[in-house]
């Protein structure tokens, strides 16, 4: 056909066909290459004088005409319909004649319908190096053949093609060129192949369904799925009695990849086989496995097992889902590299490692598990980094019996249970992961297990950020931990972790929560913005508090009770809503060199016969009073500084009693110390000075031992005994005093003048009958004399109280105050502090 279309009077030719001019139009003779073993004849027909023909001898070719028309004249379209019928080899040489040849016969068009008939991928199959293997876009791919370039990568390999291979043989003068390419039916007659002189190693398994075969590697063979559309997809490779595929000793380096390997028996039970799976990579190989769907309904086995010393398979881009056991076993000293992987909805945990095992995992999703995503336990180990592990009907990551894996940037979380659970001695490092809405405890570690919990995000669980229980311990280090539903910490039942440079904020319910003989070291720990107390300490727990920053909480800072102890020593703990730190039923904490200061309500509270050891701790700033003592409680203070108080500086009410011993107590807006209502403190070798009210007073029918004590320079006076109060007293100073009381009095001042209606001033106080003053009204000596001249009075008690006729409550305005202030009661004793209702939400 080519030589009836390209004769002498083809420069006539009828076909009136569209082509792009590939070479120039000549004015010039034409080249070298493109004129040898051209004739005479054809050169003049460009007006030329035509050059002598090198080979000598030999007389000129007459069809020069028709050679020059076919290479430079025959439409693009007939000449590109003349390659569509040439093999590979044949188009590879109709490229070397000329470069319009060259150009056409790399047309795209022709080698990707060549490619889709050898190979029948729909995207060309990149192969640049052994082992790797990806599918490109074609429009995308930086070179302008794409397919020729893979069809000379993947060009020298058998292909299972069942039925495909008698055709093949029986058609030689067909397939003229391809006799590097090998057909067999089976993919065990392919592996028998590969001792064939010429043949790689590659096989290529066709679209199909491939059952019972039996697919021993013990050489480093390529073995991929070749099928249109999405590959693995339409090559399926199963079996129904043993391992689909067992990798040996000898294979490594051997490749699977792009095809579904199943292991399916028929009786999926225990009772009547071993354990099977879909891979079985033994001792001393390190296969490739690579985009592969992995599926067993098998409930023995995994779907994937690799064990034994040297096991080292790399596993990428595979999806290992909706198996009757577990997804992935590595054990016996195994190693591996798994990567980019699917692994989900298994009937077990997604990942088991154990006995040493000792894989690389990483950029894996696990997720949907109907147990664990992962689990490690009887020493396994393991890398784990940038995985993603979510809603598993277990915990996220399991940890046991020695295992000790690491755990790096990974995402564990909207488990159905736990985020993380570590117990029976489990071990493991957790760095940098984000560990968020689990339904139970992002992490919990229990029962004599150690493990390192670092760097991490712990957030919005439903339950607590974590818990360590059942003798755990752990160190929980540097976590950014907040929002979780209950405590951001928990320890319990005889716990001893190391807590330390954590922030824990913004929880629903408390920081810190240490109970039922709790223990641990908390340290240089940021607690703030939690609903509830930032630490409790109850139930026999004796935890050490130390460097911590505990602020801003909406309750109490620090709460010891129902027996709760431990120390409590160089924390910052300030901006409380309720007391920075509170201590009752029991609790005998040691608390020390702390700075407490604020907040606002008061400093420490010690109530319901709370105890404690409260000592060189810088007391500042609080709303109200710096310490109260109440209700039987029975504190030791010694060498605190307690100053600069919005209230009283140490507050001792309702039976309340304590030690207080070498206190430097100064500069508080209330008395120094108020004592009232049946208490009985002893107060040694305490400084009481320069305070805006009274240094020490005592009433409601309290006592006090006071013995060694220095009051001077306080404004309304140093020592203030209301009616009825007697109290021991023993080489006290009481001198300096401003007694701005007594000199108010003596100038006939309304008391109001000196208190307002914010402090308490001790003196003498009265009622009117005439004016009909309640039993809350109060009325100085000053206005009784002056403003109630000739009325119906009665002396009440000598005690504290401001004068209601300054303030200008009664019904005749205070001819000594001045104008009247806003309407308010009398308040006998400083306001209460709040109790903290924290036991409400336990």
């Amino acid at each position: 056909m080519v030589a009836e279309e390209s004769g002498p009077g083809a420069q006539n030719s009828p076909y009136q066909l569209r082509r792009k001019t590939l070479l120039p139009k000549r004015t010039a003779c034409p080249t070298k290459n493109s004129m040898e073993g051209a004739s005479t004849s054809a050169t003049e027909n460009f007006g030329h004088r035509a050059k002598r023909a090198r080979v000598s001898g030999k007389s000129q070719d007459l069809s020069a005409p028709a050679e020059q028309y076919l290479q430079e004249k025959l439409p693009d379209e007939v000449v590109l319909k003349i390659f569509s019928y040439l093999l590979e080899q044949d188009l590879c040489r109709a490229a070397c004649v000329c470069k319009r040849f060259s150009e056409l016969a790399n047309d795209p068009i022709l080698w990707k319908r060549l490619y889709m008939e050898v190979f029948e991928y729909t995207r060309p199959m990149m192969h640049p190096e052994a082992g790797k293997f990806y599918q490109i876009n074609p429009e995308e791919y930086e070179h302008p053949n794409p397919w020729k370039e893979s069809f000379q990568q993947l060009y020298k390999g058998a292909h299972v093609k069942p039925g495909f291979a008698e055709h093949f043989y029986s058609n030689p003068a067909r397939y003229k060129g391809r006799e590097n390419m090998l057909y067999y039916d089976t993919i065990e007659d392919a592996l028998g192949g590969v001792q064939e002189a010429h043949f790689d190693g590659l096989i290529f398994v066709h679209s199909g369904i491939y059952t019972d075969e039996w697919i021993y590697i013990e050489s480093p063979i390529t073995m991929i799925g070749a099928a249109p559309g999405k590959v693995a997809d339409k090559v399926i490779i199963e079996n129904t009695r043993d391992s689909t595929f067992v990798f040996m000793e000898g294979s490594e380096d051997a490749y699977v990849g792009y095809m579904t390997i199943r292991f399916n028996p028929d009786d999926k039970s225990a009772q009547h086989h071993n354990a099977h799976h879909c891979l079985e990579i033994t001792v001393n190989c390190s296969p490739i496995i690579d985009h592969c769907i992995i599926r067993s309904t098998c409930t023995v086995g995994s779907a994937v097992c690799v064990s034994g010393q040297g096991a080292c398979p790399t596993i990428k881009h595979c999806n290992i889902s909706d198996c009757e056991n577990v997804g992935l076993y590595i054990t016996d000293h195994a190693q591996g590299i798994y990567e980019d992987n699917e692994i989900s909805n298994n009937a077990l945990a997604g990942i088991w490692v154990k006995n040493h095992g000792n894989p690389i995992i990483r950029r894996n999703h696990i997720h949907h598990g109907r147990d664990v995503g992962v689990f490690t336990f009887d020493h396994g180990m393991g890398y784990f980094e940038s995985c993603n592990i979510h809603r598993n009907r277990i915990a996220g990551f399991e940890v046991k019996a020695y295992a000790n894996p690491t755990v790096v940037r990974c995402e564990i979380h909207h488990g159905q249970t736990g985020g993380i659970y570590v117990h029976e001695k489990g071990r493991g490092q957790f760095i940098e992961n984000k560990i968020y809405a689990n339904n139970f405890a992002g992490v919990w570690i229990t029962s004599n297990s150690d493990p390192t919990i670092r760097g991490n995000a712990i957030f919005n669980g439903n339950q607590g950020g974590v818990y360590i229980f059942g003798d755990g311990r752990g160190l929980i280090e540097g976590n950014d931990i907040y929002g979780n539903a209950l405590a951001g910490i928990q320890i319990r039942t005889n716990s001893c972790p190391i807590v330390r440079h954590n922030k824990i904020h913004d929880g629903q319910h408390g920081g810190i929560y240490v109970h039922e003989k709790g223990q641990g070291v908390i340290e240089e720990n940021e607690v703030y913005s939690n609903t509830l107390a930032g630490v409790w300490v109850t139930t026999g727990s004796t935890p050490v508090l130390r460097r911590n920053r505990i602020h801003s909480g909406k309750q109490v800072g620090v709460y010891f009770y129902d027996n709760g102890h431990g120390v409590l020593e160089d924390n910052d703990i300030y901006n409380h809503m309720y007391s920075g730190v509170q201590i009752r039923t029991g609790s005998n904490p040691k608390i020390r060199r702390n700075k407490i200061w604020g907040g606002q309500n008061g400093g420490i509270l010690v109530y319901n016969s709370g105890l404690g050891f409260i000592e060189d701790n810088e007391i500042f700033d609080n709303a109200m009073a710096g310490v109260w003592i109440k209700t039987d409680s029975n504190p030791t203070l010694r060498r605190n500084k307690i100053h600069d108080g919005r209230d009283g500086g140490i507050c001792i009410f309702n039976g309340g009693r304590g030690l207080l011993e070498e206190n430097d107590i100064f500069r508080n807006a209330q008395a120094g110390v108020l004592i009232s209502t049946n208490s009985h403190p002893v107060l040694r070798k305490n400084r009481i000075f320069d305070g805006f009210a009274a240094g020490i007073e005592i009433t409601n029918h309290a006592t006090a031992t006071l013995e060694g004590n220095q009051i001077f320079n306080n404004r309304f006076g140093g020592l203030f005994l209301a009616s009825g109060v007697n109290v021991t007293m023993k080489d006290n100073k009481i001198m300096n005093n401003q007694d701005a009381i007594e000199k108010a009095v003596s100038r006939g001042q309304c008391l109001y003048k000196i208190s307002s209606y914010t402090s308490y001033p001790m003196h003498d106080f009265y009622r009117c009958h005439t004016c009909n003053t309640t039993d809350r009204n109060a009325i100085c000596v000053n206005c009784i004399k002056k403003c109630h001249q000739g009325h119906d009075v009665e002396f009440i008690r000598h005690d504290r109280f401001f004068c209601d006729c300054g303030a200008g409550t009664l019904s005749n305005p205070c001819t000594l105050a001045g104008e009247p202030t806003h309407d308010t009661d009398t308040l006998y004793d400083s306001a209460p502090p709040i109790e903290s209702n924290t036991l409400q939400h336990n």
